[in-house]
C-alpha cells in the first residue's frame, strides 16, 4: 500500500509539473509595439476647468465616454486637508459622479446617495433593495437625471444573471423617472447624447434611450460583461469574461471585430477592466496579468505587457502614458505606443481599482489584508514620485471639481481642499 501511495504522489507531482510547464509554455511573451495604428491627433484633450455655471462636473465613471480617467484641469495638488467625512455604513466600491452641487454615489447596500459637495450632508437616498457595484452617470435630461444599474435582489444569494435593472432618478429628490429590466449588471453607464450604453452578466450590451428607458438595440458577447463600455466616435468597445475584447457599431450594435488575450492552458484570461480608447488604440487589463493595446480600427494586438498579477482596474490615459495598477502591488506607467515601461512604483498592497489623473497627479488605492481600509497614493504622473498618501481607500479613489478633491475610502467619502 505504501508503494502504491508513493507512486500516486509521484504521479500527482508529475502531473502538476506538466500542467505548470504547459501553462507557461502556452503563456505568450510580451509583445512590443510600434507606431502602427497609433495616432497622437486622436488623443483625448485634458478637460478645461468647470465653467462658472456648469452644472455637470464629472458625469460618469472615468469622466468621459472614452474612459480616459483624466479629470478636469483644476488647481488641486497634494498635500490636502480634510474638511468633511460622509458615509461609513456600507462598502463604496466605485467613485461618484459630480453634478448640481452634489456627489451621486452608490453603496454596496444597494442605495444611491446624493451628498452635498460643500458639507458632506446627505440630500436624499434611493434604495433599490438590490446588490450594486457600479458608478452612476448623470445627464441633463429633464434638468438632471441620475442613471444607475443594479444586480439581483438582496440578499443576492446565488447567481441570477437575468435579474437586474437600470433605473433613472431625478437629481433633485431621487424619484424614479423610469426603470428597465436587464440582466444583472455592474457596468457603470456611459452617456452619449440621448443614449446610455451598459452591459450585463448575460453577455449583452445595450443601447438605451436615456429619456424613456426603451432598449434601442442589443449586441452579444460570448461571456458575462462585468466592465463598463468605452465609446469613441462611432465605435463602442467592451471586454468580456469569454477572454475577448469586442468592438461594435455604436449606432446599431453591429459587431466590427473581436480580439483576444493570450491563450492559456484552460482558456483565456478574463476582462473585468473597462477599456480606454485613445490614440487610435484600445487599452485594457486582464486577469491573465497583462495589459493589452489593440488597434481601435482593426482589433489587431499592438502590444502587451505582463505585470505579475491580476489586472482588474482600468487604465488612465495621459500624456501618451498608460497608467494602471496590478495585484502584484506594482503601479505602472507604460508608453502608449510601444508598451515600454516608463516608470513603476511599488505599493504596500494589491491594486484592484482604477487610477485617476488630476492636474498631473495620478491617484490609486490598494487593498489591505490586515484591515478593511487600504491606502490611497498620489504620484507625479510624469515620473512616479510619491507626493502624498492617505490611510483609507480600496478601489477607484478620487474625483474632483474646481474646489475640492473627493476621496473614496472603504466605506467613507471624504472632502479635501489643498493645504495652505
Amino acid at each position: 500500500m505504501k508503494k502504491i501511495a508513493a507512486a500516486l504522489i509521484v504521479l500527482i507531482v508529475a502531473a502538476a509539473l506538466a500542467g505548470l510547464y504547459l501553462y507557461k509554455h502556452r503563456e505568450g511573451g510580451d509583445v512590443r509595439g510600434s507606431s502602427t495604428e497609433f495616432n497622437t491627433t486622436e488623443s483625448i484633450p485634458i478637460p478645461g476647468p468647470p465653467a462658472p455655471k456648469q452644472q455637470i462636473i464629472w458625469p460618469e465613471f472615468a469622466y468621459d465616454m472614452e474612459r480616459s480617467h483624466v479629470g478636469p484641469n483644476v488647481g488641486l495638488r497634494p498635500p490636502f486637508k480634510r474638511i468633511w467625512t460622509a458615509g461609513g455604513a456600507s462598502l463604496l466600491e466605485f467613485p461618484p459622479a459630480i453634478a448640481y452641487g452634489r456627489l451621486y454615489v452608490a453603496d454596496g447596500g444597494g442605495r444611491v446617495l446624493a451628498i452635498s459637495t460643500k458639507t458632506g450632508a446627505r440630500a436624499w437616498a434611493y434604495n433599490a433593495h438590490r446588490c450594486q457595484a457600479a458608478s452612476p452617470a448623470v445627464g441633463d435630461y429633464q434638468h438632471g437625471t441620475v442613471y444607475e444599474v443594479f444586480l439581483n435582489k438582496i440578499p443576492c444569494k446565488g447567481k441570477k444573471p437575468g435579474d437586474g435593472e437600470i433605473v433613472a432618478l431625478e437629481v433633485g429628490n431621487g424619484r424614479v423617472r423610469w426603470r428597465t429590466h436587464i440582466g444583472a449588471s455592474e457596468t457603470s453607464p456611459v452617456i452619449v447624447g440621448n443614449r446610455l450604453y451598459v452591459g450585463d452578466w448575460q453577455g449583452k450590451v445595450y443601447a438605451i434611450d436615456a429619456r424613456t428607458g426603451h432598449i434601442e438595440w442589443t449586441a452579444r458577447t460570448g461571456g458575462a460583461v462585468k466592465s463598463g463600455v468605452a465609446v469613441s466616435g462611432n465605435r463602442l468597445y467592451v471586454g468580456s469574461y469569454d477572454g475577448h475584447v469586442y468592438a461594435f457599431n455604436a449606432r446599431n450594435g453591429r459587431r466590427l471585430w473581436r480580439a483576444s488575450g493570450d491563450s492559456r492552458l484552460f482558456g483565456h484570461g478574463r476582462f473585468y477592466s473597462t477599456p480606454s480608447a485613445a490614440y487610435g488604440r484600445v487599452y485594457i487589463g486582464s486577469t491573465d496579468g497583462k495589459v493589452y493595446s489593440f488597434g481601435a480600427t482593426s482589433g489587431k494586438r499592438r502590444w502587451s505587457h505582463s505585470t505579475g498579477g491580476y489586472v482588474y482596474g482600468s487604465p488612465a490615459i495621459w500624456n501618451q502614458l498608460v497608467l494602471i495598477g496590478s495585484y502584484s502591488h506594482t503601479f505602472y506607467a507604460f508608453d502608449a505606443a510601444t508598451g515600454d515601461i516608463k516608470w513603476h512604483f511599488k505599493a504596500a498592497g494589491p491594486i484592484s481599482g482604477s487610477a485617476t489623473v488630476i492636474n498631473g497627479v495620478v491617484y490609486f488605492a490598494t487593498l489591505s489584508k490586515s484591515a478593511k481600509r487600504g491606502r490611497t497614493y498620489a504620484l507625479n504622473a510624469r515620473n512616479g514620485k510619491l507626493l502624498w498618501t492617505f490611510p483609507d481607500g480600496k478601489y477607484t479613489p478620487v474625483v474632483a471639481d474646481k474646489d475640492h478633491l473627493y476621496l473614496v475610502g472603504y466605506a467613507k467619502l471624504y472632502g479635501f481642499v489643498p493645504k495652505g
